[in-house]
């Protein structure tokens, strides 16, 4: 079993552990949103993006939300309490604290983070789904889970998340 499939037999059997039902669908690497388009049509459910940034002081953030969401950058440090601007984190930084690469980015890595080195922000907007869908550690798939178990799933690994309004509203 590759490294990769046997941290993703752990964050299946994390699941089943916590009770969390998921669906889970195979599909073609995809490393974009725009590449997405084709799972999105067929796959019920808030799709999304994650951006793994740094802020000055070398604080890690998950900032998910919306595949269709406008982030402000600029001032996104304002709202989630972050150390002055943000930049992204290296894939290097990502691999070493997440456990995925860049493309597979998804809020389900905090099974990789036990020591809470990632704060996670969940967007407001994005809390709104009841079904949300994420990768499952690899873009080779895409798995749903229902917002309240997405909460849970990430308190059970140490990261209370913050729900923040982070997106624009649509203009």
């Amino acid at each position: 079993m590759t490294d990769i499939a046997a941290r993703r037999a752990d964050l299946f059997a994390t699941f089943d552990r916590l009770g969390i039902a998921t669906t889970t669908h195979e599909h073609v690497a995809v490393f974009t949103v725009a590449e997405s388009q084709h799972v999105k049509d067929t796959i019920p459910g808030g799709h999304t993006k994650n951006l793994f940034l740094k802020d000055k002081k070398s604080r890690l953030f998950l900032v998910v939300a919306l595949g269709s969401a406008v982030i402000d950058l600029k001032r996104l440090h304002e709202v989630i309490g972050a150390n002055g601007r943000l930049s992204f984190g290296s894939g290097e930084l990502l691999e070493e604290v997440w456990g995925v690469k860049p493309g597979s980015v998804t809020p389900f890595g905090a099974i990789a983070d036990p020591g809470g080195r990632v704060t996670v922000v969940l967007d407001q907007a994005m809390m709104e789904h009841e079904v949300l869908n994420y990768h499952p550690l690899e873009n080779t798939a895409t798995t749903s889970i229902a917002r309240a178990d997405l909460v849970t799933f990430l308190k059970a690994t140490g990261h209370d998340p913050l729900i923040l309004p982070v997106s624009q509203p649509p203009a």
